[in-house]
């Protein structure tokens, strides 16, 4: 794979650096150079990644760093089953648990709900940070909805996390999440105002939310830039001769601030748990055997 000169390999984070020390220098620096290719194509030209990923591994298989990298890609590229085994490889050379909450995504996306549901219930979530917890909350709500468990999918955001007006940058993607869920749920009403909370939290564009959120409104975007749309309105003016301009269509408006002082969870023990004692059963033999895998759209 042909790599830019401008790329030298310093471009990684210090700890990934570190990590190739184990390596050549030669070789980390091939290593490195490969892995900077893959994080800056990941989120644009994911395939390209996926394959500057597998150059890494085959050059450094036993490296933790190439080994996580690996597993988003195939990841990001719906190889559900390749990203599991690197993340699981990573894990153990690691033993870090930040990469519980995406592993539990890999079996969402390999169409077995339920053990990402019993991997939400496993002591790996209590290491996790405040992030990694709200985006196992997120994955064990997926899962639900998998299941056409709507309300379940509900009651498993409802948090201190979602209830908080505190923005992080995990907000806009929970309330996103619960609006769905609440939509699936035939709770429609009440999806306005978290879609509304979740546009007004969404600064960088992460979620739909403004969409949704103008759809529910009945509002439609416009894009006045869109040559056909200049040529219809052109031709239009040449019919209308001298009348009166048309009102404009409708536009997005910012969502209202919305007040909601009410407490949407209880105490843990009056919350029905996530996850269920069936759901906890993992039958290890089928480990490896991996259902087709769904595209990320049916899955979200």
């Amino acid at each position: 794979m042909p790599i830019p000169e401008d790329v030298t390999g310093f471009e990684i984070d210090a700890d990934v650096r570190q990590d190739l020390k184990s390596l050549p220098k030669t070789l980390a620096d091939d290593v490195a150079r490969n892995l900077v290719m893959v994080a800056r194509l990941l989120d644009t030209e994911p395939e390209e990644a996926y394959n500057y990923s597998r150059v890494a591994l085959r050059l450094a298989s036993r490296v933790a760093s190439v080994r996580e990298a690996a597993g988003f890609a195939s990841y990001m590229t719906q190889r559900y089953a390749e990203a599991l085994t690197e993340f699981r490889a990573a894990r153990r050379m690691t033993g870090r648990a930040d990469l519980w909450p995406v592993m539990a995504d890999c079996e969402r996306g390999l169409g077995r709900p339920e053990r990402a549901l019993a991997m939400a219930g496993e002591p790996e979530v209590k290491q996790l940070d405040k992030a990694g917890q709200v985006e196992m909350r997120l994955v064990a709500a997926g899962a639900r909805s998998d299941l056409e468990q709507y309300d379940a999918a509900v009651v498993t955001l409802q948090s201190p996390e979602l209830a908080s007006s505190a923005v992080h940058p995990w907000t806009a993607r929970l309330r996103y999440a619960y609006a769905e869920a609440l939509i699936a749920a035939d709770r429609a009403d009440e999806a306005r105002d978290w879609f509304a909370k979740a546009a007004e939290a969404d600064t960088d564009g992460a979620t739909n939310a403004s969409e949704r959120l103008a759809e529910i409104d009945g509002l439609e975007f416009v894009d006045t830039l869109d040559p056909e749309l200049v040529e219809d309105e052109e031709g239009a003016e040449d019919v209308r001769g001298d009348e009166p301009a048309a009102e404009p269509r409708a536009k997005s408006v910012a969502p209202d601030e919305v007040g909601d002082d009410r407490v949407i969870y209880e105490d843990d023990e009056d919350v029905e748990e996530y996850y269920d004692e069936d759901d906890l059963e993992i039958d290890e033999d089928e480990d490896d055997e991996a259902r087709p895998a769904r595209s990320e759209d049916e899955r979200r």
